[in-house]
């Protein structure tokens, strides 16, 4: 069996760990289950899922992804709260990265064992960007809890302490986030497909990836109120000086008519 944090159960059985690592124990809980749904996208939670918009409580072909941010411990990082559904005969796996083309991702798997009764799998494997080769590693992994229900997995997660900078200078909460999913055969995971990447997200910003048309309105009204305010100071000061011009002609012709009247 590969080294590294994975457990097998029986399925629909719910398993919860406090924390683990690669050595840890676990417990199980049976009188409970995980229930995945849309249900606070954009405000509570930020969600990732294919096809857009889908609802992993009602609809089989949805691949969900969704992060809410815990309690913070300056440098160390912050707590990240995953839940994670989807359909494989294998596994489903949720990636943070912070490039999806070089360097490691953490991938955080959720998975069915058909070869062992459907029953349910959670593992932490460490994907290499360049070549897609997966290898163990040791990652803190809290509050795990997971299902199979008619080959849909379920799974929530939380995994303290992440930073996405190397010198854990700042506390850093920008990943970009790949969902996706691959083959298990017995306790060997095979290569991971990926489904759907994004853009570099702060996954403590829980709208950080809803539609900007918002955003994008109120841009674009800003900034013709401010061409109005500027345009409208420059037009009261033409017209002041306008009539400042005509007063003093006024004046002017008054004093020549005097002088000459004067005069003659």
């Amino acid at each position: 069996m590969e080294r590294g944090l994975s457990l097998l159960i029986a399925a629909v059985m719910l398993f919860v760990a406090p924390g683990v690592q690669a050595a840890d124990s676990f417990s199980f809980a049976t009188n409970a289950t995980v229930n995945i749904t849309n249900t606070g996208c954009g405000m509570s939670k930020l969600c990732i899922q294919t096809p857009d918009n889908c609802d992993p409580a009602g609809n089989s072909s949805c691949f969900f992804g969704s992060v809410a941010p815990g309690s913070t411990t300056a440098p160390n990082g912050t707590e990240l709260m995953f839940q994670l559904s989807g359909n494989s005969t294998g596994y489903i796996a949720l990636g943070l990265t912070a490039n999806a083309t070089q360097g490691t991702t953490a991938l955080y798997i959720c998975a069915q064992n058909s070869s062992n009764n459907a029953s349910f799998v959670f593992a932490a494997r460490q994907r290499n960007n360049t070549n897609n080769a997966l290898s163990t590693f040791d990652s803190t992994v809290t509050k795990i809890r997971g299902q199979v229900v008619n080959g849909k997995i379920q799974c929530e997660f939380s995994v303290p302490n992440s930073n996405a900078t190397n010198t854990r200078s700042a506390d850093s909460t920008t990943y970009v986030v790949i969902l996706g999913s691959g083959p298990l055969n017995g306790s060997n995971f095979g290569a991971f497909t990926a489904s759907k990447t994004t853009d570099p997200l702060n996954l403590a910003n829980p709208s950080a990836n809803v539609a900007n048309a918002t955003a994008t309105t109120t841009a674009t009204n800003a900034t013709t109120a401010t061409n109005a305010t500027t345009a409208s100071p420059s037009t009261t000061k033409n017209s002041a000086s306008g009539a400042l011009h005509s007063h003093a002609l006024t004046l002017l012709l008054t004093v020549l008519m005097l002088f000459v009247l004067k005069t003659a």
